[in-house]
């Protein structure tokens, strides 16, 4: 790749993910590489409703409805994300992956060869929403690459 900068976008479309996109589309110039990594957790798996009021038509169903939801989510996500690069003249490549995040970033970055890192700050106190704590001791220590945390919007 002959890319002078390349950077590692962790953005899943909240409001503090979107800030992030922003952010590194804003560390990057024209021609730099823009790799966007969009997890989705694993804890989905388990929101098919499988109590004993559900039989297993309706957690099939209702698994299918979840997993069409996601893929409009992340099929969303992709193409904003992928719109602004270009618009920048950047080269944009995207991963969608289905694991933890931390783990899937630590194995996103040892990939490839990142000048930066860029992800957003935890939601504020207040805010609605799944509650990421993606930055952790773990990932801190393994990662050899810098990050840039941008703050959430409402803070």
């Amino acid at each position: 790749m002959n890319a002078e900068m390349n950077v590692l976008l962790a953005s899943h479309g909240t409001q503090g993910a979107m800030a992030a996109e922003q952010a590194a589309i804003d560390n990057c110039k024209k021609g730099d590489h823009l790799h966007h990594l969009l997890v989705v957790p694993t804890l989905w798996q388990g929101m098919t409703g499988d109590d004993w009021l559900n039989n297993g038509v309706t957690r099939d169903r209702y698994r299918r409805y979840i997993e069409s939801e996601l893929s409009k989510e992340v099929e969303e996500t992709v193409s904003r994300v992928k719109q602004k690069a270009e618009q920048h003249d950047l080269i944009y490549t995207q991963q969608v992956v289905v694991g933890e995040p931390e783990d899937c970033l630590l194995d996103a970055s040892n990939k490839e060869e990142y000048n930066l890192i860029v992800m957003g700050s935890h939601r504020p106190k207040g805010e609605s929403g799944l509650r990421s704590r993606m930055l952790t001791k773990k990932l801190t220590r393994k990662l050899t690459t810098p990050i840039k945390m941008v703050p959430h919007p409402n803070e």
